[in-house]
């Protein structure tokens, strides 16, 4: 039975990374970029996937093999640096997570037609109560898998729907016109799939399922690998979904954009199916953004580590307030993405610079060729990160 929950924990990890890194904030950055830069968006997609892949390896390998969350590591790399962080990632998971209600109650609207007052309560509410139940691992991990699975079935046929031009994608993904005015939305999308808080998500599930050590190295790849590959798929066809409609000339509802895709793509069917993919994905994404954000700040309090499920529910009640009173899921979603694309570069050399640490992972010998792949990615975030804040500062204009 205790095998049987591992195995469960591994794919539910896999998911629990996967339908975060794909959530409400994707969907809309996804929309906006394709819509601007058409074909050439393939270019930062594959980026995104490469570099997730890189960052992914590193992060949860250190991760799994120390059986030591992310704070817990950066104050063994250097002492009060854990709390920075912790702080870091929580922002960012809580901005992240109050356009993930947004998201939710944008999906029941679309649906069931209703208000978005009332839509962004019942998101609150309904994330909320996957921790009320007593084995809330075991839950967030079937709750992540259905909808996950869901997510991956309904954008694919609308793939297939708007038929896009994939021999421009094929092209323009490696050879795009201009990669310079791609930094930014590479920028945003990389924040949004594997900044802050979403980097983290799978490896401490496996950490909370006691799937740790140098004995469970295979168990983490293995996880790691199928999150990448999961959230791959989603990518790759909600781009190709939104590239097939703009192609055709049609203009995206800027208050809602890629709803108005599926919409034109595949007909009110379309519409529907869209509201079932933006609801699946901002009710995992608050899962995971609460729970992850959460377990960054457990282990450096003793009363969150034991009250950690009603701390849980209290980031997402919060969320839930300010999404009511503040507004602007979309405006939101975009600025969230960009913040944890900047913190992601010092959370991942803090990861590589303790992946040498024998305090941290014993006898342990991480891969150079990882961490050299992995210090260009964080170098490259950094720069476009920095090149990125004056694009940041002009979204609220």
């Amino acid at each position: 039975m205790i095998e049987k929950e591992k195995k469960g924990a591994i794919v539910g990890a896999a998911f629990l990374m996967a339908t975060s890194a794909v959530g409400p904030g994707f969907l809309t950055q996804t929309a906006v970029f394709t819509e601007q830069f058409k074909a050439n968006f393939g270019f930062a997609i594959l980026v995104s996937i490469i570099a997730t892949l890189i960052v992914q390896l590193n992060i949860w390998r250190v991760i799994g093999v120390s059986g030591m969350r992310g704070q817990d590591i950066a104050n063994k790399v250097f002492p009060g640096l854990g709390y920075f962080i912790a702080f870091l990632v929580s922002m960012g998971g809580l901005a992240f997570n109050i356009g993930n209600v947004g998201g939710a109650a944008l999906g029941f609207n679309v649906l069931f037609g209703l208000d978005l007052k009332f839509g962004i309560i019942l998101s609150g509410v309904l994330g909320a109560i996957i921790f009320l139940s007593k084995d809330m691992g075991a839950l967030m991990d079937k709750f992540t898998k259905i909808l996950g699975v869901l997510m991956i079935i309904v954008i694919t046929y609308v793939a297939i729907s708007t038929n896009p031009p994939l021999g421009k994608v094929a092209y323009y993904s490696i050879f795009p016109e201009d990669i310079s005015k791609l930094k930014f939305s590479l920028l945003t999308l990389l924040g949004g799939s594997i900044g802050g808080y979403i980097t983290f998500a799978g490896g401490h599930r496996l950490i909370d399922a006691k799937i740790t050590g140098k004995k469970n190295l295979s168990k983490i790849n293995q996880s790691s690998i199928l999150g990448v590959g999961l959230s791959a798929i989603i990518r790759v066809s909600l781009f190709l979904a939104i590239l097939g409609v703009v192609s055709s000339g049609f203009k995206l509802d800027p208050t809602n954009p890629p709803a108005s895709a599926f919409l034109q793509g595949a007909g009110i069917i379309g519409y529907k199916i869209f509201g079932v993919v933006i609801l699946a994905a901002a009710l995992t994404s608050i899962v995971g953004a609460a729970y992850t954000s959460v377990s960054f700040l457990k282990t450096l309090s003793p009363i969150i580590m034991r009250y950690e499920k009603y701390f849980i529910i209290g980031f997402i009640l919060i969320s839930t307030i300010i999404m009511r009173v503040v507004g602007k899921p979309v405006t939101l979603l975009i600025l969230a993405g960009s913040l944890n694309g900047i913190i992601l570069p010092i959370t991942l050399i803090i990861i590589l610079v303790a992946s040498k640490n024998k305090s941290i992972v014993g006898s342990y010998k991480h891969s150079n060729i990882l961490i050299v792949l992995g210090a260009i990615v964080a170098i490259a975030m950094g720069y476009a990160g920095i090149m990125s804040l004056e694009n940041i500062t002009t979204i609220f204009k």
